[in-house]
């Protein structure tokens, strides 16, 4: 069985650009959905404590 980390310590190798670009587009993309869930979603955290301190009023 070969040892995964004796290639730690070596020199990182080229990527071809259109491989680089394909990765930072999906990269792009999956932070866009991630952010478009977090405007549809509700932290719960935040509308419990708005309930609570509404309730003491």
């Amino acid at each position: 069985m070969e040892n995964p980390f004796q290639y730690i310590n070596k020199p990182l190798k080229e990527v071809p650009e259109d491989l680089k670009a394909k990765v930072m587009n999906d990269v792009a993309v999956a932070k866009l959905f991630m952010e478009l869930a977090s405007l549809f979603s509700f932290d719960l955290a935040k509308v419990i404590e708005y309930t609570v301190k509404q309730r003491k009023k």
